[in-house]
């Protein structure tokens, strides 16, 4: 009986330092292999550098609709994009002009 008390303590001190280790060894597992550990990092990298050349296309097209705001202000409009902008979506034009399509 004294053998088997003596493992029943062996176990019960253990225990705790066993459930420790391997509450860490999980901890270390997720930093490494979870979705924001280290093996994740080089994801993230290029899809941050697509973002990078996504926001760049996206700020360029900006610029040119905020050009073109500025050239169909109301106040000082500019006469050559008006004229273009009505032959294109109104179909205006003068009867002796010529359309080229450049297509």
């Amino acid at each position: 009986m004294a053998q088997r008390e003596k493992i029943a303590d062996l176990i019960k001190a253990a225990l705790g330092p066993g459930f420790a280790l391997v509450t860490l060894l999980a901890i270390a597992g997720y930093a490494v292999l979870g979705p924001t550990g280290v093996l994740a990092w080089g994801e993230y990298q290029a899809e941050l550098e697509m973002r990078g050349v996504e926001l760049a296309k996206l700020q360029t097209e900006r610029d040119a609709l905020k050009n073109r705001v500025e050239l169909l202000d109301p106040k000082g409009a500019d006469p050559d994009l008006i004229g273009e902008l009505l032959r294109e979506k109104v179909n205006v034009v003068h009867p002796d002009e010529i359309i080229v399509p450049l297509k």
